[in-house]
């Protein structure tokens, strides 16, 4: 067996929460052919023209709010991961490359060459497969393998939406939250319908079912009816038509009909940002309470629980077998 090394790979976050640093990351975000899927020049006139122009200001007050002392809260907590499973699993390097920003892929790799590694794992940190995460995730980085020269023997993490090691410890942070009146939101990241309508067609994992299996795996797991979970897809941007029903109508209409304690939780991210620290429990929160809603609770993202970083060591190296 050679020297192990994984690449851990997230979606990426501004360097500091100013409205330049904002364009910079949206730029290289939005401009991914992977997540707006769109012809060229369309993706570029929305992108340049309307987002940029009016986005990014609104958007870094956000996170502002959320800023830790360390920096940004997603690559606070993505490279917490790392190093709780590097020091999870014996003679294995591991790495955080985000797929947009900073620490970048390419130079995560090269550390991970200069380390000696010949056996490399790439491993989205994805539970559900998507074009804009997963898909563009492992082909950005076989385009900078290959621009760096290095041809180590390459492993894929494969999508776990209902793997027990990630089902266990995901439930064991929602359980203590739960009572007899407690209504549980499962929320999911969004995507365009054009995307889930390409995976079908390709005949590539579904997006929806993997969401899907999580939920019912963690419902099955916390006994619950299904009376007392919901579920919904957040962070819609852009004018194009996008998964339903959205968060914030599921919120909103829970609140309407007399629901006063909800739980959130959302399974797609492994690490807490923008979508869970601000969208969810700044702004869902105050769209709850203000229609009668009572008490919301949005559950932690597994970070680096250690019950997740046992089970995410077991799924890594399973991994390596496959």
């Amino acid at each position: 067996m050679g020297k192990r090394g994984i690449l851990l790979v997230n979606v990426g976050t501004p360097d500091e929460p100013t409205t330049e640093s904002v364009r910079n990351y949206l730029k290289e975000f939005l401009l991914d052919p992977n997540v707006i899927d769109a012809p060229y020049i369309i993706r570029q006139l929305l992108v340049r023209c309307i987002i940029l122009r009016f986005r990014p200001k609104k958007i870094a007050p956000r996170y502002k709010s959320i800023w830790m002392d360390e920096g940004s809260p997603l690559r606070v907590y993505t490279q917490r991961i790392s190093d709780s499973l590097q020091e999870n699993l014996d003679q294995t390097v591991c790495r955080v490359g985000m797929r947009y920003g900073n620490p970048s892929i390419k130079n995560a790799l090269e550390e991970l060459k200069e380390e000696g590694v010949d056996e490399l794992l790439i491993a989205p940190l994805f539970p559900h497969y998507a074009q804009a995460t997963t898909e563009t995730s492992f082909d950005y980085t076989h385009k900078k393998l290959n621009e760096i020269k290095w041809n180590p023997k390459i492993f894929e993490l494969e999508s776990f939406p209902d793997d027990e090691n990630y089902i266990l410890p995901l439930s064991n942070t929602i359980k203590p939250h739960l009572d007899e009146n407690t209504h549980l939101l499962f929320s999911y990241h969004g995507l365009p319908l054009s995307h889930i309508r390409r995976a079908k067609k390709l005949g590539i994992p579904n997006y929806v079912d993997h969401c899907e299996m999580t939920t019912r795996s963690v419902a099955k797991e916390l006994n619950l009816d299904e009376s007392n979970w919901s579920l919904s897809y957040q962070s819609r941007l852009g004018p194009v038509r996008w998964l339903t029903p959205s968060t914030e109508k599921v919120a909103l209409d829970l609140a309407k009909k007399g629901i006063k304690k909800l739980v959130i939780v959302s399974p797609a991210f492994l690490a807490d940002g923008l979508e869970t620290l601000e969208e969810l429990d700044i702004e869902i929160r105050e769209i709850f309470l203000d229609n009668g809603g009572e008490d919301l609770f949005v559950v932690k993202c597994l970070n680096d629980n250690q019950d997740w970083i046992q089970g995410f060591s077991t799924i890594v190296s399973n991994a390596f077998k496959s």
